[in-house]
């Protein structure tokens, strides 16, 4: 594979419905740097193909019959030929595209990507570079950004629901029947889960994290 202006990129096009992906052939076809040298209607079919090609790209569908996507893709990036797979899809959701990360496609697009952006896109990716679509570039910083889910335990949950009603320690000790000590320990590990260091604090946090639902 090369990425020079004289060398083509050599593309298989994978997705079950016949009229998509005659489209995303014909956006290609006017394209300098990308042949298009193949086109397989499911994930089997697709795997085949460029175990037969070896093309430097495979521009898959992920809901397809027979093998899906993602093992499609699975099965593609485990093969000796050095082929790079774009998904091009409508999902769009935080499951799908780990999903496919996951098994080690190099890029994510969406089937509303222009014909300049999938083209480029197809460029990077025989690069070997990561290629997202804004929308989904969008979707991972949002989930990155997203506080880590906290569990409390049962006990810890009690002893904060009694903050929140105002006891003191020796009051929550005797309302739960456990010791002094035991109470601030359980406190303690709310505050570390909570990235918090008071128990007013605490008590907002686990608020706003839907933490206190009384049972």
């Amino acid at each position: 594979m090369t990425d020079t202006d004289n060398d083509r990129i050599r593309v298989v096009v994978v997705d079950d419905h016949a009229v998509m992906r005659a489209g995303v052939v014909a956006l290609l076809t006017g394209e300098p740097t990308i042949e298009i040298v193949g086109e397989a209607s499911d994930g089997r079919e697709g795997v085949d193909l460029v175990q037969r090609l070896a093309p430097d790209v495979a521009l898959l569908d992920l809901r397809m019959p027979v093998l899906d996507g993602v093992a499609a893709t699975t099965e593609i990036v485990a093969l000796p030929v050095p082929t790079r797979v774009l998904i091009l899809t409508t999902y769009d959701t935080d499951v799908e595209i780990e999903r496919a990360v996951e098994a080690g496609a190099v890029g994510y697009l969406l089937k509303d990507t222009t014909r300049e952006q999938l083209a480029d896109a197809i460029r990077s990716a025989a690069r070997g570079e990561t290629v997202l679509a804004p929308k989904v570039a969008e979707r991972l910083v949002a989930r990155m950004r997203r506080p880590e889910p906290v569990a409390l335990t049962a006990r810890e949950r009690d002893v904060l629901l009694a903050v929140a009603d105002g006891l003191s320690n020796a009051e929550i000790g005797r309302r739960l029947v456990i010791g002094e000590a035991t109470v601030k320990t359980h406190l303690l590990r709310v505050f570390a889960k909570l990235d918090v260091s008071d128990r007013t604090r605490a008590v907002v946090v686990a608020l706003e994290r839907g933490l206190l639902a009384r049972s």
